[in-house]
């Protein structure tokens, strides 16, 4: 079952090419488990920081069955940022279906 999938874009402009990669990723999560009902990412440029300079923000709330899942990656680049958070959701969706193994 290939989940819906709501892409976000707040302060900057859409970008295809994140579009594909956050359609590759979501299509590699939907390999460790078939119960990802919907996905939203939602990409923003939180603040201004005067020492940090520009941050971006890269949100990903999954509705998998029974557990509803969030996580949120910051990074000076967008790109790093949508990475790292797919690579926690990764890790999350893991632990959820080895946990759910061990309790059958």
């Amino acid at each position: 079952m290939k989940p819906a999938v709501d892409v976000v874009y707040r302060d900057f402009d859409s970008s295809a090419a994140l579009n594909d990669i956050i359609t590759k990723k979501l299509e590699k999560l939907s390999r460790y488990t078939d119960q990802i009902v919907h996905s939203r990412v939602v990409l923003d440029t939180p603040h201004h920081h005067k020492h940090k300079g520009k941050q971006f923000r890269a949100s990903i709330e999954l509705d998998i069955v029974g557990h509803p899942l969030a996580i949120t990656q910051n990074d000076e680049s967008i790109h790093v940022a949508v990475r790292d958070a797919f690579s926690s959701a990764e890790r999350k969706i893991k632990q959820l279906v080895a946990r759910q193994r061990n309790t059958r």
